[in-house]
């Protein structure tokens, strides 16, 4: 552990030195043989390098709640890109929707550029005035 040059070695607890605090994560302990008793087994350190590196991130975010974990997805930027895209594919069909309905509605003159709630109340108006000539 290194120090701040505001820092001093008071301010760690008594039995914690500078070569405990680098090993003792890892197995190797103050002393000989210290990691003789964990030779079978896999280390924290081990465990580390052998985890994958996604996996780090996966424990770090558990501990959040569903929505901060969903609000932190969001805020990458593939996430934006990918939902950008989709957003315009989105717009893209509702604007060629509405120049369809556009194309099947009689105005004078035919070119006449309308907005999307005028072309909705002329759709409407269409449709009852057929409907209107059908009963009739």
């Amino acid at each position: 552990m290194m120090l701040n040059s505001d820092q001093t070695e008071i301010d760690l607890p008594p039995s914690h030195s500078e070569t405990e605090s680098v090993f003792s994560d890892c197995g190797g302990g103050g002393g000989r043989g210290a990691g003789v008793e964990e030779a079978g087994s896999i280390g924290l350190c081990a465990q580390a390098r052998l985890a994958e590196p996604g996996e780090a991130l996966k424990k770090d975010l558990q501990h959040l709640s569903r929505e901060e974990r969903r609000r932190r997805r969001r805020a990458t930027a593939k996430y934006r890109t990918a939902h950008a895209t989709r957003e315009r594919i989105r717009v893209e069909a509702f604007n060629m929707a509405f120049a369809e309905l556009r194309k099947l509605l009689p105005t004078l003159p035919p070119d006449k550029k309308l907005s999307k709630i005028e072309i909705l109340r002329l759709a409407i108006c269409y449709i009852s005035y057929l409907n209107h000539v059908l009963d009739v």
